[in-house]
């Protein structure tokens, strides 16, 4: 079995190694959000920590993450045509440049108040910066190869997860978190100059005309509508969303209480789950050359279902950890699919005001999820609530493939739009 899984690995690993090195723009893009990626885990155990520390409430960690995501929805709504108007290479190095003054500041606040309020200000530069990353990188890639160059950023951001709170966690211990904030924001220069790297042509084909904000807004919501690859990934993932909701509020609540594991069972169900999500994110590409995309699609979420609902009736840590496993490669290829789908489903001109409504949406019913989650997980337990998730990704799975089969061929939808926007 493990001979199986190294040679399945080599070759998937192989494969991605073999685009990194033809395509020099994506190599640095990749690196830029590795990078920035591992640093913003480490802070992200650094600010948790210290809001903790500071007022020993769970309504202030609370605000702090909030404040992380809160942005990303205010951005979706009001402002995301800006990502289509300006160079969205300027737009990334403007977020880091900004990321950077902002955990350079964050040594010398005094209060818990000062803390959230810049990392609200952090979290609105990452609401410009990853609808910028995921819009441009089409333009970097053949579309053949576009499944598996997601997959490589998804993977990035998978292994930063694992690793990065480990190493912030450590650091903290060791010293405070202020080196770990220095450190995040050496993470983010380091993005910046990469990024400066890539010639700004090749992020973005042309810089959209507006004929005003709020029709560019209207614009995009419109787009959204009528397409069907659009209209998949927000009814579908939406749903995904919920159960993920349930996911995150329960996991520790099964660790520690239904499993009795402690903090180190807590700590193994993120591993396993990252690992999952790295090994589904470098698989899809590879699924997608033999597979029509509704199926992969659809897939993705029925292996996060049948993962969490095994989970939930595990009888010890270790076996819902390998189930877990199992839901991570679920998660990580519905991931990969959903960029495909809008990277295929928008036009260039109008792609990052699309990322940035899709993720506002998805980051304001993930909110409501976890708003509704805890006072069940309180209620019921961590099993009921994970079962109820098992039960929404095996609904999103089914909408999901009912919705992507109606999509046509990328050069069909982009008649298409051509058409509207004529």
């Amino acid at each position: 079995m493990s001979g199986v899984f190294s040679g399945v690995m080599h070759r998937l690993l192989g494969r991605q190694a073999d685009l990194l090195s033809r395509v020099r723009g994506l190599r640095l893009l990749f690196f830029a959000a590795f990078g920035s990626g591992l640093g913003s885990w480490m802070a992200f155990v650094a600010l948790n920590l210290e809001v903790w520390d500071r007022t020993h409430s769970g309504t202030w960690i609370a605000a702090l993450l909030i404040a992380d995501f809160l942005p990303a929805i205010a951005i979706g709504l009001t402002v995301g045509p800006l990502v289509d108007r300006l160079s969205r290479r300027r737009v990334m190095v403007s977020a880091d440049v900004v990321r950077f003054l902002v955990f350079c500041t964050l040594p010398f606040a005094t209060s818990a108040g000062q803390v959230v309020g810049l990392a609200a200000i952090a979290g609105f530069a990452t609401g410009f910066f990853r609808p910028a990353v995921y819009a441009g990188l089409p333009n970097l890639v053949q579309d053949h190869e576009l499944p598996s160059a997601q997959g490589l950023l998804q993977a990035a951001d998978a292994v930063t997860t694992v690793v990065g709170p480990l190493i912030g966690g450590v650091l903290v211990a060791a010293t405070s978190p202020d080196w770990a904030y220095v450190l995040n924001a050496i993470t983010f220069l380091y993005s910046a100059v990469l990024i400066l790297r890539i010639p700004a042509y090749l992020l973005q084909v042309a810089q959209a005309t507006t004929e005003g904000h709020w029709r560019d807004i209207a614009a995009g919501l419109h787009l959204i509508r009528t397409s069907r690859a659009l209209l998949t990934v927000l009814i579908a993932w939406n749903v995904g969303m919920l159960g993920n909701a349930g996911v995150n509020v329960g996991e520790v609540v099964l660790a520690k209480v239904s499993f009795s594991a402690g903090d180190f069972g807590y700590g193994l169900l993120l591993a396993t789950a990252g690992f999952g999500i790295v090994f589904g994110s470098l698989s899809t590409g590879a699924w997608l050359e033999r597979h029509a995309l509704p199926r992969v699609y659809a897939a993705g979420f029925v292996l996060m279902a049948i993962g969490i609902g095994l989970a939930a009736v595990s009888p010890n840590v270790w076996v819902a950890a390998a189930c877990v496993i199992v839901s991570g490669v679920g998660n990580g290829v519905a991931v990969v699919c959903n960029a495909v789908l809008v990277q295929r489903g928008a036009p260039d001109a109008m792609r990052g005001r699309v990322f940035t409504v899709l993720m506002s949406s998805n980051y304001a019913v993930l909110g409501l999820g976890m708003i509704l989650a805890g006072p069940l997980t309180n209620e019921f337990g961590a099993r009921w609530v994970w079962g109820v998730s098992a039960c929404l990704s095996a609904l999103a799975a089914l909408v999901g493939y009912g919705l992507s089969r109606g999509i046509r061929s990328p050069v069909i939808e982009a008649q298409r739009i051509a058409e509207v926007e004529a």
